[in-house]
This record gives C-alpha cells, sequence and structure tokens, in this order.
C-alpha cells in the first residue's frame, strides 16, 4: 500500500542513484536526504498509526539499496576498500542469517518485524560513514569492526526478541 510513509521510504532508492553523478554535493545532498527520509517515514507511520508489516519490512530495505548502492560507488571510486565495504553491511549478514533460521524452523509468518536498537544505530553510522567517505576523508581501518559489533548486537537483539514474543522453541532452543 502507498502511503505518505511508504513513499518517503522508497524515495531512498531515485536518492542513491545520485551517486552515480560524480559530485560531492549531489552525494551529500542524497545522503542527508535519505537520512531525512528514514527519520520522517517511521514517526508518520507511528502518529498516523498505520504501521504495517509491509512499511516495516520496506523502509530497512531501502536503506540497505541506498547504502548498498552508495558502497558499491565508492569501491569501484576506491574509496573503500572490499572488506571495510563488507565490514560496513555486516549486520545484513547477521539478518539474513536470522530469516534463514525463522524460515527453517517456521517462524517467518508469526514473527513480529519491528525495528531494533542496534539496527537504527547501524544505519545512522553508515549514513555518517558515507558522508565521511563522500568528503574525501579515510577512516582507519580498525574502525570498521563496530560495524561487526553492532551486527552481533543487532542479531542478539532480534533472538531476544523472538524468545520474549512467545514463539514455540525450536530445536535447539531446547538443548
Amino acid at each position: 500500500m502507498l502511503t505518505l510513509h511508504n513513499g518517503l521510504s522508497f524515495l531512498r532508492a531515485p536518492l542513491a542513484f545520485l551517486f552515480l553523478i560524480e559530485n560531492t554535493s549531489f552525494r551529500i545532498l542524497a545522503i542527508l536526504l535519505a537520512m531525512l527520509t528514514d527519520s520522517i517515514d517511521g514517526y508518520l507511520a507511528r502518529r498516523c498509526k498505520a504501521v504495517s508489516r509491509f512499511g516495516a519490512i520496506l523502509d530497512p530495505a531501502m536503506d540497505k539499496f541506498f547504502v548498498f548502492f552508495a558502497l558499491t560507488i565508492l569501491f569501484f571510486e576506491k574509496k573503500i576498500h572490499l572488506w571495510e565495504g563488507c565490514a560496513m553491511i555486516s549486520r545484513d549478514f547477521f539478518l539474513v542469517f536470522f530469516g534463514i533460521y525463522l524460515s527453517l524452523t517456521g517462524h517467518w509468518e508469526s514473527y513480529r518485524f519491528t525495528s531494533i536498537r542496534w539496527g537504527k544505530v547501524t544505519t545512522a553510522l553508515q549514513f555518517l560513514v558515507l558522508i565521511v567517505l563522500t568528503l574525501g576523508y579515510t577512516l582507519p581501518s580498525y574502525f570498521y569492526c563496530i560495524f561487526i559489533l553492532f551486527g552481533l548486537l543487532a542479531f542478539i537483539e532480534l533472538w531476544q526478541i523472538k524468545k520474549n514474543s512467545g514463539l514455540p522453541p525450536s530445536l535447539t532452543d531446547r538443548q
């Protein structure tokens, strides 16, 4: 369903394409607008009492698309190393593992999708790092390890939500 808040989420996809233009001002504007739409869309959905499963999946999907697209461009421009980019999206690897777990245990349909603290922190830091890289600065390689830590913390937070949601335990939970 296309609502104002979902439209704001969708807006991050075309904003990502501004990274194809090698212009620092356009790129910074794209990042700032992506950050703004990310902040406003969820607020509007909650305020209008129009939070939906679709929106709960669309919002982070558009964040991921924006970040992946921008990182890909920056990688090909040699502004970030492959392992640094992978570290920045390591939370998403953890999310994939969690999604596979939910699917294999039959909990996908009953899982209540919601935003998580470590997901929000990671996304905010990803946007800030994109600004730093776009401005031509480099970060020390060890800095990117924080994304791996945040990914692990996001996985733990998701696991806690699952445990507290009343979903039946899987075989591995019983051991």
